[in-house]
């Protein structure tokens, strides 16, 4: 795991950058996630390291280092944000602020256990949508996207792959520990945790998919707006058909994200974003 810094000129992008606008829109809802929930992970995973005992050196080191990935792709994306706010989305604010809130809810009223289980809940749904990225399962509807916006979207599930046991080894490590919470806390609760987690996140991204889709189809005529439905329903069934047998996987009571390895092409484009030695040195 290291941290990276790509650089994105926002004035390159258009929100229309697939041809199938519809997945275009569906990605562009989902950005307001890592602008709200990567200060929420950070701010959690402070949390968690106040309570870790120093002994746990190596997880130590991992959570710093996830933290600072976290800030990364925040600022990536509340840029993207900004970028489609200014471009006549500005009805994305109020569900972003209403999403901000709940996370801020979170912090102040839930446990640490119920932040942590929630934060892996996250994790493992990030881990999936990089390997449906990375595993040519939607190239279709990437085909003849624009580069700049997939990578991206690439850059950042790849990340979101490397660090993919970051949140699980807390977790276990500070919820699930002895037989009997390994059983109800590192499996039950990590459930809970991970539905809780899928539910909410798809509720605003649901509610922002619908508001793009309605301000785009307000300038359609009635056949374009029937062909751009079509083109939704194709869309979300691909989706769904590369993403759900790996969700299914994060039921397993053996479920372990270590487990799984780095694609070759999601390497590749890790070392592309890898800082030069000089300057990860300063």
């Amino acid at each position: 795991m290291e941290v990276r810094f790509p650089t994105f000129d926002f004035s390159r992008f258009r929100a229309h950058w697939a041809r199938n606008r519809e997945f275009a829109q569906a990605y562009n809802a989902f950005s307001i996630v890592p602008a709200h929930i990567e200060p929420y992970l950070i701010k959690v995973m402070m949390w968690a390291r106040k309570e870790l005992d120093p002994a746990h050196a190596q997880l130590h080191a991992e959570m710093g280092v996830f933290i600072r990935q976290e800030t990364q792709h925040c600022k990536q994306h509340v840029a993207f944000n900004k970028f489609m706010h200014d471009g006549g989305y500005a009805g994305m604010l109020p569900i972003e602020e209403e999403y901000k809130a709940d996370y801020q809810r979170f912090l102040t009223a839930k446990s640490l256990r119920f932040n942590l289980a929630y934060c892996e809940g996250f994790e493992a749904l990030g881990c999936a949508s990089a390997e449906v990225w990375f595993s040519g399962a939607i190239d279709m509807l990437l085909e003849g996207a624009d580069p700049y916006a997939v990578q991206l979207w690439k850059w950042h599930l790849a990340e979101e792959f490397e660090h993919r046991t970051v949140c699980f080894d807390a977790f276990k490590t500070l919820c699930a520990k002895g037989p009997w919470k390994s059983v109800v806390y590192g499996y039950f609760y990590r459930i809970y945790g991970f539905i809780r987690a899928a539910r909410h996140i798809n509720g605003y991204t649901e509610r922002c998919t619908a508001y793009l889709l309605a301000t785009d189809r307000a300038e359609l005529d009635e056949t374009e707006i029937q062909q751009s439905k079509l083109r939704e329903r194709a869309m979300r069934k691909a989706v769904n058909k590369a993403t759900l047998p790996i969700l299914i996987k994060v039921f397993s009571p053996f479920y372990n994200p270590r487990r799984k390895r780095m694609p070759r092409e999601m390497s590749e484009l890790l070392a592309h974003y890898a800082q030069p030695a000089e300057s990860a040195s300063r």
